[in-house]
């Protein structure tokens, strides 16, 4: 199979979809790796080790999806990427389908094969492909939140491990899954008192047991959160429905009730975020300020780590790559049931029940385009 990795092109996404090392795996494989030049270089990969690897190196995104019958990507694509993608090309990356209208139809439009890393889930309810971008976004939450909680950057101006005689500051965090729990851990031990909320007790009592002192859980309703965002100094969002848009669990007019300089991380933002108020921003305009709360809602956090990021990714990627280039998507998806499952958007229709209802189109059984696919 011919694979292409293009170079990301949103804003301050330096990750790239394959690392030399997954290139030199699939070249193993007897398959050919096309990547665009520089694709690399923000993740510290330069093109020489990828020729080294074996990949082809092309000038232009445009040769890359030309070429390509299998393009691994990390982010969706953008407007100007859509017409550059071809009917029946497969594209194996991040969708995010339910806070993409525009994307969606997009990509209907293409009638491409579009296989999101975040809905491919084993048996277990895991979600392989999107556990190592959710523990980095996870782990960078309570960072990014300590330094917005600056006074000069519109915060409270409070430290969030305090020091002695001062109590550190008090974080909450929406939602015990991947991303709630490194935030909790990495708030802990920077110092913070935390409140992790979800709304499974089996789940709060997991972590009731491994979890340091200065941490604490709470079942998660509306009433319990009203009260304490009134105390909480940062609020991570980490709220995950997979395939389908966040709730909102803090709305516009619970803000309000905050003080003034609370920062809220919505890791969520990618999905549509669990805060009302959460719109996309940018690792170049990170923050905006509504009703004196200070909202960061960057929608790729790990882009910012890149070379930690890029080689996380590729380690839980790589073996389903191999999957599909050496089986076609329509085989290793009737083998595998988690990566039938990251299918979304086949040739036009939407087979992931989560889509269908963010944006209410008809909804085909994937077992349907699997069949047509095999005539």
């Amino acid at each position: 199979m011919i694979i292409g990795v293009p170079k990301e092109i949103k804003n301050n996404e330096n990750r790239v979809g394959l690392t030399p090392a997954g290139v030199a795996e699939l070249r193993k494989h007897g398959h050919t790796l096309l990547v665009q030049s520089t694709a690399g270089e923000g993740s510290g990969f330069p093109d020489a080790e990828y020729q080294t690897a074996g990949a082809t190196m092309l000038a232009t995104i445009a040769e890359v999806y030309e070429q390509s019958e299998m393009i691994i990507k990390v982010k969706e694509p953008i407007a100007e990427e859509y017409p550059l993608i071809k009917e029946n090309q497969l594209l194996f990356t991040y969708f995010h389908f339910a806070s993409g209208e525009e994307l969606t139809h997009a990509m209907i439009a293409r009638k491409a094969i579009c296989l999101a890393y975040e809905t491919v889930e084993l048996s277990n309810r895991a979600l392989p492909l999107l556990i190592p971008m959710s523990e980095v976004a996870g782990r960078m939450a309570p960072q990014e939140g300590a330094k917005y909680l600056e006074k000069p950057l519109k915060g409270r101006g409070i430290l969030l491990g305090g020091v002695p005689g001062v109590k550190p500051a008090h974080v909450l965090v929406l939602g015990a899954g991947i991303v709630g729990t490194q935030a909790a851990k990495v708030a802990a031990g920077l110092g913070a008192q935390v409140t992790v909320m979800d709304i499974s007790l089996n789940r709060l009592r997991e972590l009731d047991d491994f979890m340091p002192k200065n941490v604490v859980t709470q079942y998660s309703n509306e009433y319990n959160i009203r009260e304490a965002i009134k105390t909480a100094d940062l609020i991570v969002g980490a709220v995950l429905i997979p395939g389908a848009k966040a709730p909102h669990l803090i709305t516009r007019d619970m803000l309000k009730t905050m003080r003034p300089g609370t920062v809220v991380v919505d890791v969520a933002v990618d999905q549509g975020g669990c805060i009302e108020t959460c719109h996309p921003t940018t690792h170049e305009n990170p923050t905006f300020i509504i009703d004196d709360v200070v909202h960061y809602c960057v929608a790729n956090m790990p882009g910012a780590v890149p070379y930690t990021s890029t080689l996380a990714l590729t380690n839980a990627t790589l073996p389903y790559a191999v999957k599909l280039a050496n089986q076609g998507w329509q085989e290793a998806c009737r083998r595998d049931e988690a990566l039938r499952l990251g299918l979304n958007v086949v040739h036009g229709e939407v087979v992931y029940k989560g889509v269908a209802e963010a944006w209410g189109l008809p909804l085909t059984s994937v077992d349907t385009v699997l069949e047509l696919a095999s005539v």
